[in-house]
């Protein structure tokens, strides 16, 4: 199996350099767990970079109550070089460790030409895309009460809507190979009074950019206590013939290679046996599990 989804540093108020010792550490727990591939894939929004590129977006949204939230966020989080970070997982590929050089990238409204045209620089294997806000709202920080409250005041169809809408422009960017947590905006635990019409939505946004879809037990640890995507989800994913990264989102040690035997299952229950791998952001097929 394959984990394509796996952060480098933890949060910090200043860069925290992880070593080459460290990514041997993830790589040996994700063997644990049968998997034989990882992909190194932090957030765009850590890198100075990135947000030099992109700008103050959140000025374009000051009547939003978490507009100055996210701007103290970003301010708090892009502290960091994107040129070391491409550096240290280049690295570690080249002493030989079972490691692909990616990155999360998140969504920017209206900005993801300006974003690829910065990537297209560096020599990733795997981009993987996601939206974690819309506007300014950073709808799965529930655990921040200005982010919270907004779930409880928004209409969640519409929520599902807005979500689904910055799907189809991220995945039509053509700036990412992989859709990550493709319908994260359940993550709350809020549904949709019909999902169905927002999963068709994604699938078909996806399929047009034949996009592969991330398989991932984070979905597990939230209070949606789901993986993503919904079972519902999957099975139109699979019909559209659609291809599928695993992965564990993990932040952490512990969580490498997390319940990589139950995604498995779960596709291979779908008749899915390979996975989706990519090096130089060229997609080969390769066993779901490791002989």
């Amino acid at each position: 199996m394959i984990d394509y989804h796996l952060h480098l540093w933890p949060h910090s108020e200043s860069s925290v350099w992880f070593k080459l010792d460290q990514i041997a550490d993830y790589c040996d727990e994700a063997a644990r767990h049968g998997v034989t591939e990882l992909a190194l894939t932090e957030h765009t929004s850590r890198f100075r970079d990135v947000l030099s590129a992109v700008g103050p977006f959140w000025l374009r949204y000051g009547h939003e109550p978490t507009s100055p939230v996210l701007a103290q966020y970003l301010d708090f989080h892009a502290r960091n070089s994107l040129e070391e970070y491409v550096t240290l997982a280049q690295r570690a590929k080249d002493e030989g460790l079972p490691v692909k050089v990616g990155l999360e990238v998140d969504y920017y409204a209206d900005q993801m030409d300006v974003v690829s045209g910065l990537l297209a620089q560096y020599p990733f294997d795997v981009l993987i895309g996601s939206v974690h806000w819309l506007g300014t709202w950073q709808f799965d920080d529930y655990d921040v009460a200005t982010h919270a409250h907004e779930w409880t005041v928004r209409d969640v169809d519409q929520c599902w809507a807005d979500y689904a809408r910055a799907i189809e422009e991220l995945a039509a960017s053509n700036s990412v190979d992989v859709l990550a947590h493709p319908d994260l905006i359940k993550v709350a635990g809020y549904l949709a009074s019909n999902p169905g019409d927002y999963w068709d939505a994604m699938a078909e946004s996806a399929a047009k950019s034949d996009l592969s879809m991330e398989c991932s037990s984070a979905g597990w640890t939230k209070p949606i206590a789901e993986q993503y995507p919904a079972e519902g989800f999957l099975d139109r994913l699979v019909a559209r013939g659609l291809t599928f990264t695993t992965a564990s989102d993990a932040h952490s040690l512990e969580r490498v290679g997390s319940r990589a035997g139950e995604l498995a299952d779960l596709l291979e229950a779908r008749g899915v046996h390979e996975v989706a791998a990519y090096t130089n952001r060229q997609r080969q097929m390769i066993p779901l599990r490791a002989s």
